[in-house]
């Protein structure tokens, strides 16, 4: 794994659109290349509090989760995301990626590579609910997002990882 002050962090911030309420405080981190050949992602991600994990891929539509925050690490392959809604942003993530998603941060699997495959982990191991930007269900979701409150520890970096810098509470 590489040292934080090694990569690249890329904070995005998308507005509210109506449906997808995004995070009202804190960006979305893109970490960049941190993981490398033979890291043990989730022995990682459980070592900084970050639990309930599973391998997989994200949703091929939009969606959210208002009652707690998800890291995305990369494991295999390469896929195009929208992060943020309709209007959010296009990002490519690759291999050795991590993406750090505030409670209420949409998320979207647009393409991707045959072999993609990511690990999803939440602090404390918080079972998520899914979120789809329906108006019905708009009051109580906005209520959970405020409700989230700071992870104890950066999902790949502990106690003085980067996010801190980022999100602030």
């Amino acid at each position: 794994m590489k040292r934080a002050e090694d990569i690249e962090i890329i904070p995005i911030k998308v507005e509210d659109d109506g449906r997808i309420p995004n995070h009202p405080d804190f960006p979305l981190l893109i970490y960049k290349s941190v993981f490398e050949y033979g890291d043990d992602i989730p022995a990682i991600l459980n070592a900084n509090g970050w639990s309930g994990e599973w391998l997989g891929s994200v949703y091929p539509f939009h969606h959210h989760h208002s009652n707690t925050h998800e890291v995305l690490a990369v494991k295999e392959g390469h896929a195009t995301l929208q992060l943020g809604g309709e209007q959010g942003e296009v990002v490519e993530v690759e291999k050795g990626d991590v993406i750090i998603l505030p409670a209420g941060y949409g998320h979207k699997k647009i393409e991707s590579s045959e072999d993609y495959a990511n690990y999803g982990a939440y602090p404390g191991g918080v079972s998520f609910d899914m979120c789809y930007g329906e108006p019905g269900e708009r009051p109580e979701k906005m209520e959970n997002i405020k409700e989230v409150s700071m992870p104890g520890y950066d999902p790949v970096f502990g106690q003085n990882g980067p996010s801190f810098h980022y999100w602030r509470s």
